[in-house]
């Protein structure tokens, strides 16, 4: 089956930022999770996948074809919702139902509806009276809501409150059930991304750290905790980071290499990026 997405060296440069020969796939039928502090890039690179930016360098193939190649139907199979929703303010939640069922040819307005029902988005209010997390509801719901294929969301869960936020999740697993369906989700909510994605990737100023199946990040690493001098043995290149006290020690180190004498914890996503980044940062320091 054809890849959701896939990025090979990609690169756009500005005058303080660069984003630097960035690769990526997306399987189909998978969910992405894209990890990075802010100023990182993540909604650089949506733009520059939605071709609203023009790359400098690199390829973006979107459900086999490149991003620059028949832009309408791209536009029918990628559902987006950015940290910015983009709905004219003066518009009510059924207004906008009616508008895109003459901008997409493939608009469901039942499931619309329903969407508006499940996520309590009201039917009488201005978009421009709705509190940030229920116009990222209306998005998303208007994203779900056109047989998209892929739908790339950028920082769609903030705003929400956690219960709503849980049934986002919900559904954007349920959209995926479909093997054809795939989504790339930006976020600065791990928790999230932890539980929803099948992949991780991380992005640190521009540059991508890893890209990994979630399950095999969380199998290859794990925290190690014991006294001093626990991690002495151990081949420095096993170790991704450490912290040291006057009589104790704890790192994040490959599985593999663990001293069998050792406490060992299971690592979560947020850990692993939180150590990366702070090993990244030591090496150019």
């Amino acid at each position: 089956m054809t890849n959701a997405l896939e990025i090979k060296n990609l690169s756009k440069k500005f005058k303080s930022f660069k984003l630097d020969n960035v690769n990526l796939t997306l399987p189909s039928g998978c969910i992405m999770g894209l990890i990075g502090e802010n100023g990182a890039g993540k909604s650089t690179l949506i733009k520059l996948i939605l071709n609203i930016l023009h790359k400098d360098d690199g390829t973006v193939t979107i459900l086999g074809r490149d991003n620059t190649d028949n832009i309408r139907l791209t536009k029918e199979e990628v559902g987006v919702v950015t940290d910015e929703v983009g709905i004219p303010e003066c518009l009510k939640a059924e207004q906008v139902g009616k508008i895109m069922k003459h901008t997409f040819r493939y608009w469901d307005e039942k499931a619309f509806d329903n969407y508006l029902v499940k996520l309590d988005i009201p039917r009488d209010k201005q978009f421009k009276d709705f509190s940030r997390g229920t116009k990222m509801k209306l998005g998303i719901a208007a994203a779900l809501s056109h047989k998209s294929r892929l739908l790339l969301l950028d920082e769609a869960t903030s705003g929400l409150d956690p219960v709503v936020r849980d049934e986002v999740v919900d559904m954007l697993s349920d959209f995926t059930r479909d093997e054809g369906h795939s989504i790339l989700i930006s976020s600065h909510i791990v928790s999230d991304l932890e539980k929803l994605c099948d992949y991780i990737a991380f992005l640190h100023k521009g540059k991508l750290l890893l890209c990994e199946e979630k399950d095999r990040l969380l199998e290859e690493y794990c925290v190690v905790r014991g006294e001093k001098g626990i991690l002495a043995g151990i081949d420095s290149k096993a170790v991704l980071n450490k912290k040291e006290t006057p009589y104790s020690e704890e790192g994040i180190i490959l599985r593999k290499a663990a001293p069998k004498n050792a406490a060992v914890s299971p690592i979560s996503i947020e850990e692993l990026f939180i150590y990366m980044v702070k090993g990244e940062r030591s090496d150019t320091l």
